[in-house]
Formats: structure tokens, sequence, C-alpha cells
């Protein structure tokens, strides 16, 4: 199972496209509130119904944990102690890791980017300790994938899908996405 945490100020792309192409492939991944209340509001003021709230799930046989982005949704996650707890310890596990936009100062306040490349949003880069920032789109290393900000929404989504199924299984999604057109 993959978790996707919710923080109020969420980026509500980088929330949902990712959701929706995980949930297209046919993989299992549930939204996790970690405001006490199912309804999350973006930073748009969209509210949206998680699955689950914090408190309400087990994280030790978690997959993979994922991190929008957005702000304040990022420094919301940020002081989330039960939520770094389990993030600590999905990565001590040697689980993979992902965030996007600004939530991947999350790892890099937590120290755990120590050696890794990473990507975020402009500007973020100085709150990714010990990594090496790439300023790509989507950075994979390791046992984390980090995503840029809003336009790598759809990128991250579909390479979280290829960490699982691998390239050949989700090229068939980005086809009938229209997602290779896009990028010509």
């Amino acid at each position: 199972m993959i978790y996707q945490f919710l923080a109020t100020g969420f980026e509500d792309i980088e929330a949902l496209a990712p959701l929706d192409i995980i949930r297209r492939a046919g993989l299992e991944i549930t939204t996790v509130s970690i405001t006490g209340d199912k309804t999350v509001f973006s930073a748009h003021g969209v509210g949206v119904v998680a699955d689950a709230l914090l408190e309400e799930v087990d994280l030790s046989g978690a997959d993979m944990l994922v991190l929008p982005g957005g702000l304040p949704g990022s420094t919301n996650l940020d002081a989330c102690e039960p939520l770094r707890q389990a993030i600590l310890k999905h990565h001590a596990e040697g689980k993979p890791l992902a965030a996007i936009c600004a939530a991947p100062m999350v790892y890099g306040h937590l120290g755990i980017l120590e050696g890794v490349k990473a990507t975020c949003y402009p500007g973020v880069q100085g709150e990714l300790k010990g990594a090496s920032y790439t300023a790509e789109i989507v950075t994979v290393d390791g046992q984390f994938i980090t995503g840029r900000g809003p336009a790598a929404a759809m990128e991250f989504g579909y390479t979280i899908a290829e960490y699982f199924l691998g390239k050949d299984t989700v090229a068939p999604l980005r086809e009938g996405m229209i997602y290779n057109q896009l990028l010509g």
C-alpha cells in the first residue's frame, strides 16, 4: 500500500495528478489526512476528502510514503511529529519515499537526504540538507523519488507507478492519457 499525506495548504495538482495516475496504474494508494479531519483544504481552497486519518492507519506495512508539496502544506507536513517518526522508520527500513515541490524539505530537515540526488521547487534546495540538488523535473536516487513542482506532477506520478510496475507496464498508461503527445 502506498500512502499519500494531505496537510492544510497542499498543492492541488501535486496531490491529485499522482493519485489519479497511481490508481489508474492499478496500485493501491490511500490518502491520509494529518489534520484530524478527513476534509483537507488545498493551497487554493479546494476541499479534498481523505481516505483516512493519520491516527487510523498502520504505516508499518507501507510500501511507499508520498508527500505532495505546496505551502503551507509542506511546512505543515514537516511539523507533524507522528508523520516525521513514520518517515524515519520507513527510511531506516530501506523503503521508498517520494516528495514533490517544497515537500522534499521534510526529508532534508530529518537529515535523511545525505549523499542523495534530489530535486525540489526552486528556492527550496537550501532545505535539502546533505542532498545534491539536480533541478530535474523528477529525480530518482535509491529509495527517493523527488519532483520539482506543479508542472512535474504527472511525471512524478508516472515515475512512482514505474517504480513498482516498470516502464514497459506504465508505457500504455502514458500513451492512453495522451501524455507522450504533450512531450512531442
